[in-house]
C-alpha cells in the first residue's frame, strides 16, 4: 500500500469513527432521559448564573451617591473584610461578592488601609480598588514657620499621629541621629510644604517624611556657605527660624537678617520678640513687657547671640535670607500693623518709629471700637 493509499485509509477510519461516536451519544441520551434534561438545566442555570454575575459586577454598589470610608487592619482575613465591607453597606450579595473575589483572585490580594469609597461605583471596581491599595489619601498644608507644636496639632486634627508618640521621638537622641539632625530636638527641621500623607503611615514615618523633605531643600551647598558665613548647621537653621517668625513677608526677610547679623557683629543682644514666648502653654499673640523679661534660655532680651534651637521651622525664603543678607547698617526695625516693619539705623530715629506706630495702631484700635460701638 503506497503512502497515498494509507492517508486515505486513516481518513476513512476518523470519519466513521466521528460518526460512531455522535451516533452512541444520540442513542445515550435518547435512552437516558433524565441525563439530558438534567444538561438542560445545568446549561440553563450556568446561563442565568453568569447573567445575574455581570449584572452585580458591573452596577453600581447603590444609587445614592455617597463617600464611605472604612478601615481594613493590617493583617485582616478576607472573611474579616469582607464584614467589613458588608456592616458598611458595601455589599449588596455577600455570595456574589464572594464569588467575584474569587473570579479576581482577590481573596489574598485585598491590601489593609483606610478607604474612601463611593456607593456609585461598582463592585469590579471596588475589588480592583482594594487590591491596588487605593487607599485615601490627606493632602496636608503645613504652613512656613511654625513650631512643632503647631503641626503636632494640624497633623492630630487629622488623625495622623499619636501625639505622645510624636513629642516622645521629637527628643529621642536615636531618633534624631537617624535623621541626621545634630541636636536636641526636631524643632526647626519639619519642612514646611504641602504633603500627601495616609493613616496607613505611623507616626515615625510622617515625621521622617518631613525631615527627608529638609535635607532635600538644604543642599549640602547652602550648609557649605552658612559655615561660611560662621554659622554651623544648627545655627544656620536657628536663624532662620528667627528670620522667618519676626516677618511672614519674603522680601522683608533679608533686611531682617541683616539686622541681626548687625546686631550680634555690635555685641548686642538680638531682643527678638518671638524668642521670649517661644514654647509658652498659654500664649495668645500679643508680647507683654512681662513676657520681654522672662527667663528663658531661648529670650534673647536676656541672652547674647542665638538662642540654643530653632524656634519654628523655617521654609526655603528664611533660610535663604539667611544666607543672602541685604547690605544695609540697620540695627532696629519696629512693625508698621500691617505686616511690614520700620527699619532704622539709630536708636533715637527707632524710638521716634517706634512712638509713630504705637501712635497709628492706638487710632487704629480707637476707631474700631467706635465702629463696633456704632453697630
Amino acid at each position: 500500500m503506497n503512502k497515498s493509499n494509507k492517508k486515505n485509509h486513516r481518513t476513512q477510519l476518523i470519519k466513521k469513527s466521528k460518526i460512531v461516536l455522535k451516533d452512541s451519544f444520540k442513542k445515550y441520551f435518547a435512552s437516558h432521559e433524565i441525563i439530558r434534561r438534567g444538561f438542560i438545566v445545568l446549561a440553563a442555570a450556568t446561563f442565568l448564573y453568569a447573567a445575574l454575575m455581570l449584572n452585580y459586577s458591573f452596577r453600581s454598589i447603590n444609587t445614592k451617591n455617597v463617600n464611605v470610608v472604612i478601615d481594613i487592619p493590617t493583617g485582616a482575613s478576607f472573611w474579616k473584610s469582607m464584614e467589613i465591607l458588608d456592616e458598611a453597606g458595601l455589599i449588596k450579595n455577600r455570595f456574589f461578592f464572594y464569588n467575584l473575589a474569587v473570579i479576581k483572585r482577590a481573596r489574598l490580594k485585598i491590601r489593609a488601609g483606610e478607604y474612601e469609597i463611593n456607593s456609585l461605583i461598582t463592585p469590579w471596581q471596588m475589588i480592583n480598588k482594594l487590591m491596588r491599595g487605593d487607599i485615601k489619601r490627606y493632602f496636608v498644608l503645613i504652613h512656613e514657620d511654625l513650631s512643632m507644636r503647631e503641626i503636632a496639632d494640624i497633623l492630630i486634627s487629622k488623625k495622623l499621629i499619636n501625639k505622645e508618640m510624636f513629642f516622645e521621638l521629637a527628643t529621642d537622641k536615636e531618633f534624631l541621629e537617624s535623621l541626621n539632625i545634630k541636636a536636641e530636638s526636631i524643632e526647626g527641621y519639619l519642612f514646611p510644604d504641602t504633603y500627601e500623607f495616609n493613616r496607613s503611615m505611623n507616626t515615625r514615618r510622617i515625621m521622617k517624611k518631613m525631615v527627608e523633605t529638609f535635607w532635600k531643600k538644604v543642599t549640602p551647598e547652602m550648609i557649605q556657605q552658612a559655615k561660611s558665613m560662621g554659622l554651623n548647621e544648627h545655627q544656620f537653621v536657628t536663624f532662620a527660624s528667627m528670620v522667618g517668625k519676626e516677618s511672614a513677608t519674603n522680601f522683608e526677610k533679608p533686611l531682617i537678617a541683616a539686622v541681626f547679623y548687625n546686631r550680634i557683629k555690635k555685641g548686642m543682644r538680638l531682643q527678638s520678640d518671638p524668642t521670649a514666648v517661644y514654647n509658652l502653654d498659654s500664649f495668645e499673640g500679643k508680647v507683654l513687657r512681662s513676657h520681654l523679661k522672662r527667663k528663658s534660655p531661648y529670650n534673647t532680651y536676656l541672652i547674647k547671640g542665638l538662642p540654643p534651637g530653632p524656634i519654628a521651622n523655617p521654609g526655603l525664603d528664611s533660610l535663604k535670607a539667611v544666607l543672602n543678607p541685604e547690605p544695609v547698617n540697620y540695627l532696629y526695625f519696629v512693625s508698621k500693623n500691617d505686616g511690614t516693619h520700620y527699619f532704622s539705623s539709630s536708636l533715637d530715629e527707632h524710638n521716634q518709629a517706634v512712638k509713630q506706630y504705637i501712635s497709628i495702631k492706638n487710632k487704629q484700635i480707637q476707631q474700631l471700637k467706635e465702629d463696633t460701638s456704632d453697630t
